[in-house]
């Protein structure tokens, strides 16, 4: 029985201190239950760039919407229902060098809140944002949020995405993202948190040499599930991208990964990677993987694979005989498996935070 939110919970300072990024301490813009709170945002490091809420959407309006996925059931409901938006404008030409963190904060009562957000990287402009979804209290509730992005020509994006919500939560997120000429898109998902999460992600091409990379790491324990879709629409040749999903199941915890690259007549001499590997910690632990190509055009270079596998004696009996304790030996290789994901996120206090929530959930496992 969720409820509409009317209006954003009170809240205070001390209350997200632990999910303050010290990189990002003066980039910060914060919404509360999907509302903007001026008072606990600060973006005095924050220059070349418009970011803000529906204030600033005036800019970027006519990209509301109008991207592909806009028609989805979930995105429709945001759209019809939001309260405001995350705006992110980077000008021609304009190099962020701050670490733009959105955190949007959920405070549970069973309401449904709705965070929007909108990037918008004019031609030749580079810009970093960390997209952070948190609860406080037993976090019961519905997020359904939809981040939109557009990538110009020459412009270099890259967005992660931290879903850390409490387990009571349910979380649905979309991200669609367009691509101009000569594009690179990043986009780095990490999954831990909510009861039941689901993350659709699609990126489309709009012109040559594009370059899209996804990267994604899920965390299940308990009873959760965390479910995957991208989608790699090629629309032109000589474009190119990589996608590498991971997954660490515990306990009676369940991952869902399907991808899909289309890859038209039209998208000759395109490169293409797609691989999910997955980690189970427990014989009652559940993957379900579909990595998938469509491939018309005929001269392009395309994989796809996906690995389900447990912990390899051989690689712990190795580690042992360095002289490691074999639960050492466990949490080393397990730390390892996440950590080529979460290498690749812009900040250090943030992939040290999740590290520790790694070794913290798997600890039952070993």
């Amino acid at each position: 029985q969720f409820v509409a939110a009317d209006g954003p919970a009170s809240i205070s300072a001390d209350s997200i201190a632990d999910f303050i990024l010290p990189e990002a301490k003066s980039s910060r813009i914060v919404f509360v239950d999907g509302v903007y709170n001026a008072d606990l945002s600060d973006l005095s490091a924050v220059s070349d760039v418009t970011v803000g809420n529906s204030d600033a959407l005036a800019t970027v309006s006519s990209h509301v919407a109008q991207l592909p996925g806009s028609e989805e059931v979930f995105t429709t409901l945001n759209t019809a229902t939001f309260a405001d938006v995350a705006v992110i404008h980077v000008a021609k030409k304009a190099v962020v060098d701050a670490q733009i963190h959105l955190l949007f904060v959920s405070t549970g009562g069973n309401r449904i809140t709705q965070p929007r957000c909108i990037v918008v990287a004019e031609a030749s402009s580079e810009v970093s944002l960390i997209e952070d979804y948190v609860s406080l209290g037993d976090g019961s509730g519905f997020c359904n949020a939809v981040t939109e992005v557009v990538v110009e020509a020459n412009a270099q994006v890259h967005h992660s995405l931290i879903q850390r919500e409490a387990i009571g939560t349910f979380h649905i997120g979309k991200t669609s993202v367009i691509q101009a000429q000569d594009s690179r898109y990043t986009n780095v998902a990490v999954q831990i948190g909510a009861a039941l999460s689901r993350h659709n992600v699609e990126t489309h091409h709009q012109g040559t040499q594009v370059e899209t990379n996804l990267y994604g790491l899920a965390l299940v324990s308990g009873t959760q599930l965390v479910d995957t879709h991208s989608n790699i629409q090629y629309n032109h040749p000589h474009c190119q991208s990589d996608q590498l999903y991971k997954a660490i199941a515990t306990d009676k915890g369940r991952s869902v990964f399907s991808g899909r690259v289309g890859v038209p007549k039209a998208a000759q001499q395109t490169s293409a990677a797609q691989l999910n590997r997955n980690l189970l910690l427990s014989n009652k632990a559940r993957v379900d993987t579909k990595p998938q190509l469509e491939i018309i055009a005929d001269d392009v270079k395309c994989s796809h694979g996906a690995t389900v596998s447990q912990l390899e004696d051989d690689q712990v009996f190795y580690l042992q005989s360095r002289g490691i304790d074999r639960d050492s030996a466990q949490h080393l290789l397990i730390e390892a498996f996440a950590a080529e994901i979460l290498l690749k996120l812009p900040v250090s206090s943030l992939r040290e935070s999740l590290t520790a929530t790694v070794t913290q959930r798997t600890e039952s496992a070993i």
